[in-house]
């Protein structure tokens, strides 16, 4: 099969490629058939390509590349909805925001992470409990340096 989107041309893929999210993504329910895609090799980066609206992906990451100590735990309804158990090869990704193309001012959504079976390629956001992550988790902290001091 082939998908033509203008970010990345032409795009083959097969049928076992594609990921199902039943209840589509926070905000895009009705979107629910995607590709995981590389964005380059080695890369902390993936993008979640619809393939219902061809001009639109979601630049995602691997957490753990900028969250050392990220802890997530499945809610059981989540990990039931994917048949996910202890031994199921799964990833987990978020959404990654890059405000005006700075990346400087990179944010990643700690508190919805995407899971994905990848045994049976069903995919959810899972919404989090509680305030330890928030949806705007700076990536890249400002870092402000000492003035120089002044010789006298």
């Amino acid at each position: 099969m082939q998908l033509n989107q203008t970010r990345f041309g032409t795009i083959d893929f097969e049928s076992e490629d594609i990921i199902t999210f039943d209840e589509g993504l926070v905000g895009f329910p009705q979107l629910q058939s995607f590709l995981l895609l590389n964005h380059a090799d080695d890369c902390p980066f993936r993008w979640l390509q619809s393939l219902s609206e061809p001009g639109l992906a979601f630049l995602v990451a691997d957490p753990w590349h900028f969250v050392e100590n990220y802890e997530v735990e499945i809610p059981e309804e989540a990990a039931n909805t994917l048949n996910l158990r202890t031994t199921t090869v799964h990833s987990l990704w978020t959404t990654a925001r890059i405000p005006g193309g700075n990346t400087q001012e990179m944010t990643i959504n700690l508190a919805a992470p995407i899971v994905i079976n990848l045994e049976n390629r069903r995919g959810k956001q899972v919404v989090l409990e509680g305030e330890a992550y928030n949806i705007r988790h700076r990536v890249f902290h400002l870092v402000v340096s000492e003035p120089e001091k002044q010789v006298a």
